[in-house]
């Protein structure tokens, strides 16, 4: 194998697949990154048996082949180089790579160890890159991170027509988005639960491309329990999560609400910001609605404390409720609109956060539900 190629076109593949590697791997191949010159392209790919990722670049290739290296190590050489071309040649049981006058020689792993990649499921559709990355990010913030609760750290497709929704809850909040995609079948009806973390790289990395992200998802015979997404000349295939026990977190939302308020979000984002640094790290922030507007506190009689005043349109019998203030900010920060709408049937329910334009209208279909700390005064 020997070729040569742009500096930052391997510098960003190589990059992109060694992310997903995993940092433990149960054996050493799947630390490494393959890569396999064939007809004057490059593909880079890595594969943990749980995720899968490959990248096409065009080189100028001198000799087919393959060479396996590891990941990790070949990301941090490739982001150093200067910006040259690179070539690279694989000699006997190393890999040599040459960039201007840098030389590197790196230990080859056998080929023939590494596992195969997974074949791309049928595609299901397509969206547009840019909303699906933004959407994702908006929900993703919501998963849980503890593994030992394996389900709660995916992120919940729901496939009904031409409508996708996204949830993801730790069970101390709940976000959903709605958005419309192109279904290959207008009459799709499926649920998947995807790894949030995976998810959330995955769409952070396809959406800047541009155009339209392909969708792939088995439902019976080969491939099923895993799903796939493409853009470009990336793809990548992740195994599902068990989610037949997923809890209908819809129902969590209120049907109606006894009180609800307007407020600039990037006013109680700094807001909160501030007065929680009185705070302890499970202690909440206090917000007391009125007619006179929105009162943010934090800290107890004994210790530090802080509050601010601040504008806020409020209907309703005068309110006071206790929030985790970094889920608080986590989901005004992910609204991405200049107004929050705030839903209340009391201070001991979830309270509802929605998007809301200048005229006070909801303007999209995100919603971000916050389970209020209960606090003694």
């Amino acid at each position: 194998m020997k070729f040569r190629v742009e500096r930052d076109a391997l510098a960003d593949a190589v990059a992109w697949t060694a992310k997903s590697l995993p940092s433990r791997p149960s054996v050493p191949v799947l630390a490494g990154v393959m890569l396999r010159v064939s007809d004057g392209s490059l593909e880079v790919s890595g594969f943990d048996y749980e995720v899968s990722s490959q990248v096409t670049v065009d080189i100028q290739g001198d000799a087919d082949g393959a060479a396996l290296v590891s990941g990790r190590l070949l990301a941090e050489i490739t982001k150093a180089l200067p910006g040259k071309p690179v070539d690279i040649a694989a000699v006997g049981s190393h890999l040599e790579l040459v960039c201007g006058s840098a030389r590197f020689t790196l230990p080859t792993m056998p080929v023939e160890d590494y596992p195969s990649l997974p074949a791309m499921p049928a595609s299901a559709g397509t969206i547009d890159a840019a909303a699906f990355a933004t959407a994702v990010a908006q929900v993703a913030i919501a998963a849980g991170r503890d593994e030992t609760l394996p389900m709660m750290t995916g992120v919940r497709l729901e496939l009904s027509g031409n409508n996708i929704a996204l949830l993801a809850t730790d069970r101390y909040r709940l976000a959903m988005r709605e958005l419309e995609w192109r279904p290959e079948d207008p009459e799709i009806s499926l649920n998947a639960l995807v790894p949030a973390r995976t998810l959330n790289d995955t769409a952070k990395t396809l959406g800047p491309l541009g155009g339209d992200v392909t969708m792939s998802l088995a439902h019976g015979g080969a491939g099923e329990g895993m799903i796939g997404f493409s853009a470009g000349t990336r793809r990548t295939t992740s195994r599902l999560l068990d989610g037949a026990n997923y809890p209908p977190v819809r129902s969590l939302f209120p049907a109606s609400h006894n009180a609800e308020a307007r407020v600039s979000v990037p006013a109680l984002v700094e807001v909160v910001r501030r007065v929680a640094l009185v705070a302890e790290r499970t202690t909440p922030v206090l917000l007391s609605f009125g007619p006179d507007g929105l009162v943010v506190e934090a800290g107890a009689s004994e210790e530090a404390r802080a509050s601010e005043a601040m504008e806020a349109t409020f209907s309703g019998e005068p309110l006071t409720i206790g929030f985790n203030p970094q889920y608080l900010i986590d989901g005004l920060q992910n609204l991405l609109a200049p107004t929050a709408l705030l839903s209340f049937v009391d201070a001991y329910k979830p309270a509802v956060i929605s998007p809301a334009g200048d005229d006070g209208e909801i303007v999209s279909g995100y919603r971000y539900l916050i389970m209020p700390i209960r606090v003694t005064r």
